[in-house]
């Protein structure tokens, strides 16, 4: 059976740039890195597609912490700090309570992929972070320069 949101075979330099950077956070033998090791400055080229989204549990929610700049200009609305379900659901974040809900049941990195409103095609990876002992945080990056 194929995992929703299952990554791609070949990831845009982009993506894989973010997801090596997350596998260098991990300590030891850790599988999934802790978010305090995080430093969105380590990225800086990349700081505008970043985003950071907070998991809550019991019921599963999803906040928008941290938006970068060019993914709040995609946005018809402001959603920093809001939960996932208390916004209008378009790209580059449509889906992305789904995709949320898919990391953190994996337990492992996500794909997503959409269209924007003018019409350029996107993928948005979501990795997860542990921290307070569960999944608490998960690092995504959009990348819309694919075409």
């Amino acid at each position: 059976m194929t995992r929703p949101f299952a990554l791609p075979k070949h990831l845009s330099p982009d993506l894989a740039r973010v997801k090596a950077y997350w596998a260098s956070l991990l300590r030891g033998s850790a599988e999934i890195p802790f978010w305090d090791d995080l430093d969105l400055t380590a990225l800086p080229d990349l700081s505008g597609r970043l985003f950071l989204v907070g998991v809550f549990s019991n019921p599963e929610r999803f906040r928008l912490d941290v938006i970068g700049e060019d993914i709040l200009s995609a946005l018809a609305a402001p959603v920093a700090g809001l939960f996932i379900d208390e916004t209008a659901s378009s790209p580059p974040f449509d889906f992305l309570g789904s995709q949320g809900s898919a990391t953190v049941e994996a337990a492992a990195p996500t794909c997503g992929e959409g269209v924007l409103p003018d019409g350029r095609s996107y993928r948005r990876l979501l990795l997860p972070m542990w921290g307070d002992g569960r999944l608490s945080m998960l690092l995504g990056v959009v990348d819309w320069s694919r075409d």
